[in-house]
């Protein structure tokens, strides 16, 4: 059973998953984050590459650093919608 298709977050991940979670649910976070990026992922006491890579928005190091591919997919996609907001339709 070590092929299983989907692989629970090492805890190590914990600080990284919680950015990207507050990233994508709570709109004040978001806006801290869209005005200043290494602020916000400093007061999510984020480790150097950890903030290195979402700053850069590399998906590919974030998940194998164990941050959870949706959490990775919602916090890019909310922070498209406000950088590009007329790239999206609201619904």
């Amino acid at each position: 059973m070590n092929d299983l298709h989907y692989r629970f977050p090492p805890a190590s991940a914990y600080r990284l998953n919680r950015c990207l979670f507050a990233m994508k649910s709570d709109p004040e976070f978001l806006s801290r984050y869209l005005a200043d990026p290494k602020t916000a992922a400093a007061e999510m006491k984020l480790s150097e590459d950890e903030s290195r890579d979402l700053l850069a928005a590399n998906r590919d190091a974030m998940v194998a650093r164990g941050a959870h591919p949706y959490l990775v997919f919602m916090a890019s996609l909310r922070v498209r919608m406000e950088r590009e907001p007329s790239q999206f339709e609201y619904f």
